[in-house]
């Protein structure tokens, strides 16, 4: 191995990385904006972009991490969670409404800082496992998520609760099948049915609950209740489970935030969720980049725009970008957060819930047309059952559950 010192090359590509990290801010913090949306975006302009791909690659990878750690920040203010945040969102919101926003945040970015320094050492050993393991678990994928399916609809409290869940699973699962498959025609090439879905089932019924309800209240200061070794142990936990997202074809970060809630402590409550689902998020981005160059299969949106844009899979500088976009997004969370949720307290709560309804079918329009408008009301109609027949939405994620299971 030769080390050469080349500051122009380091400048040129900090500043592509900076780029990235600005992308990933501003669609981090754009309600019910999916990481994948805007890597396919990016994807679509890097042939256009003055400069060498592979630091056209360290900007997108950049933007995809800053994204992990902010997209938490409108799921709290607003409650339309990205997709892989969805399983947090109702946990975290409880929180916002307790005045225990700020405290949130800060949870949200302690686990997804804690999953890159554990993620990062971790990558090699479980790489060289899952190489070796990834015949078996193929094989009983189906068997495994079938059991996931069960334990979310036998651990709800009494048999209503049961039923509504299993009715809320299998509706969801039908709703997955009818439209993932699909490539509608849309304004935006980027697009796909995962945004109007999610969107639909997680994002409109908070937001129609908080339509009479009194927006957010009055948010209490930064101190964080959780243990520092609860927090680094709910982090390990997100970790592990994104380890499964980088590896294994077809399950994506939600599904892995939904493994990581059964293994949640009940003691930590809203605080525990919130803590894995943003360490699984985070942790899957660098999971699936060694996963990417040990099995050569890119098992995310932003890899699958990386190798899209044919850009080369140099590991020391992709992880460069990925140190730095994990650092700038850690302190945009602080930076930001704060004043994002006291902004939106500012607001009507009627008005601003109604104008977040209407954006998101402007979201799905954008990304599926006329057929995204037509899921997202669906996935609204089934996205109330939960909501409303005292469910937890957890089993929502039969949309994705369902269709993986059945091929």
């Amino acid at each position: 191995m030769e080390v050469t010192l080349a500051p122009g090359a380091t400048v040129l590509a900090l500043c592509f990385v900076g780029g990235g990290v600005g992308l990933g801010a501003v669609s981090g913090l754009v309600p019910g904006l999916h990481a994948n949306n805007m890597a396919l975006l990016l994807a679509g302009v890097a042939p256009s972009v003055p400069g060498p791909p592979l630091y056209v690659g360290m900007a997108m990878l950049s933007a995809g991490v800053v994204h992990t750690f902010l997209e938490i920040v409108p799921t709290l203010a607003l409650g339309v969670p990205d997709p892989a945040t969805a399983v947090a969102a109702l946990p975290g919101h409880r929180l916002v409404l307790e005045g225990r926003g700020r405290e949130a945040l800060r949870l949200s970015a302690l686990g997804s800082a804690g999953a890159v320094v554990l993620a990062a050492p971790l990558a090699i050993p479980i790489t060289g496992l899952m190489v070796r393991l990834w015949p078996l678990v193929r094989a009983n994928l189906a068997v495994v998520l079938c059991g996931v399916a069960a334990t979310l609809i036998l651990t709800e409290r009494g048999v209503v609760s049961k039923l509504v869940a299993a009715a809320s699973f299998g509706l969801s699962a039908a709703l997955g099948l009818g439209t993932l498959d699909l490539s509608p025609e849309a304004p935006l090439a980027a697009g796909g049915m995962l945004a109007p879905l999610f969107a639909g089932l997680f994002g409109a019924p908070v937001l129609i609950d908080a339509v009479d309800g009194d927006g957010v209240p009055p948010q209490d200061g930064p101190e964080i209740a959780a243990s520092k070794r609860g927090v680094l142990g709910l982090s390990g936990l997100g970790t592990l489970s994104g380890a499964v997202v980088g590896y294994v074809p077809a399950v994506s970060s939600a599904v892995a935030a939904t493994l990581a809630l059964l293994a949640v402590p009940g003691r930590y409550g809203a605080r525990g969720f919130v803590v894995a689902t943003s360490g699984v998020n985070t942790a899957n981005t660098i999971f699936a980049l060694f996963a990417l160059v040990a099995l050569g299969s890119p098992r995310t949106g932003v890899l699958v725009a990386l190798e899209s844009a044919s850009v080369p899979l140099s590991m020391p500088h992709l992880l460069v970008a990925v140190t730095v976009g994990a650092s700038a997004g850690f302190l945009c969370v602080l930076a930001v957060g704060d004043r994002y949720l006291a902004v939106v307290g500012r607001m009507d709560p009627a008005r601003l819930s109604v104008g977040l309804l209407c954006g998101l079918a402007g979201l799905s329009y954008l990304f599926a047309g006329p057929v995204g408008v037509g899921a997202y009301l669906a996935a609204t109609t089934v996205g109330l059952v939960p909501a409303r027949l005292r469910a937890r939405r957890a089993n929502l994620m039969g949309v994705l559950i369902g269709p993986i299971v059945l091929g």
